[in-house]
């Protein structure tokens, strides 16, 4: 197999699997009335400061969340407050529910990049380090144009 054709194989799979996978560790009993999306949605939602919606909206590269977000209010995992100084400001903060969900999902995330690592030199951990951030940078680019 040539160097394209494994590639593409590669992070073909590799794509697949992991929205495969996480949607299988994420969406659990507890969590089974919310979305692989409304999960991303939380993560993007964070447990620091309460964000308004574009600034949640730019961390998720879309252009409205304003579905997305009533089903989560309506289920009880996001908290929606306006703001205190300019009344058209809303914020958004995760309620305790959102919170277990978020450190849910992180927990996926930690023990899949050490999964990866685990097996890897420090020179490899830097190569694939360095490879996937010219990665990212690339689908970045494209999505932009």
């Amino acid at each position: 197999m040539d160097t394209y054709a494994a590639l593409n194989d590669v992070l073909v799979n590799l794509f697949r699997d992991i929205m495969e996978l996480e949607e299988q560790a994420i969406i659990t009993q507890e969590y089974q009335d919310i979305t692989n999306n409304d999960m991303h949605v939380i993560e993007a939602i964070g447990v620091g400061e309460p964000k308004n919606m574009s600034t949640i909206a730019k961390l998720l590269s879309v252009g409205t969340l304003t579905i997305a977000m009533n089903s989560l209010v309506k289920k009880g995992y996001v908290i929606r407050e306006r703001g205190k100084e300019d009344r058209r400001v809303v914020y958004i903060s995760l309620s305790e529910k959102g919170l277990r969900a978020y450190r849910h999902h992180e927990e996926f995330h930690r023990q899949m990049i050490e999964a990866v690592l685990e097996n890897l030199t420090e020179d490899e951990t830097e190569s694939l380090v360095k490879a996937l951030a010219k990665l990212e940078r690339w689908f970045r680019r494209t999505e932009e144009n």
